[in-house]
């Protein structure tokens, strides 16, 4: 008995020491493996913070542009505003200045038409005759039709007939007013 029992212990005692010899193999490369996965997770966390430092500088970068644009923005606008101003003012200066042309005619024909008016119809009639036929239609079209008639029964008959045809043309100072 004794023998088998030596036997029993020496064999417990192989088996043992090829588990343990199998238990150290396999911590060993259980330790093994976790270095290079430690190395691994070190690389990745590189990696990473680098990425988060080119993220930074991207959104940093970004910001600034869009910065430079709001400006940029911001000074397009002002100066629509200031060429709409200005284009509003050049456009009342030129209503302004159509007015005060009128009015220049208008006092000019005035003018033009007294004077005829106080002519006498045979002297306004040489003058209007020397004149083209429609310049001389618009003289007469400011006219009292009573003076009218007196000038063109001075007038050579062949130029009167051409300046009423004319004056038939040009609408008539009650439907301009």
């Amino acid at each position: 008995m004794r023998y088998v029992f030596v036997i029993l212990l020496y064999m417990t005692s192989a088996w043992s020491a090829t588990q343990n010899t199998k238990s150290y193999e396999c911590t060993k490369i259980f330790e093994s493996r976790k270095n290079e996965l430690l190395i691994e997770l070190g690389h990745i966390d590189e990696e990473r913070q680098s990425l988060d430092a080119l993220k930074r500088a991207t959104e940093d970068l970004l910001k600034k542009k869009e910065s430079v644009v709001r400006g940029k923005d911001t000074r397009v606008d002002q100066k629509l505003q200031e060429i709409s101003a200005k284009e509003a003012s050049v456009k009342k200066m030129l209503d302004e200045n159509k007015k005060i042309l009128e009015q220049i005619k208008q006092l000019k024909s005035d003018k033009v038409s007294q004077t005829f008016s106080k002519m006498k119809p045979s002297a306004s009639a040489g003058i209007l005759s020397q004149m083209t036929t429609q310049e001389a239609a618009t003289i007469m079209g400011t006219l009292n039709s009573k003076v009218v008639g007196q000038i063109l029964a001075k007038m050579d008959p062949k130029k009167g007939s051409e300046i009423t045809s004319a004056l038939q043309k040009i609408p008539s100072n009650e439907s301009q007013k």
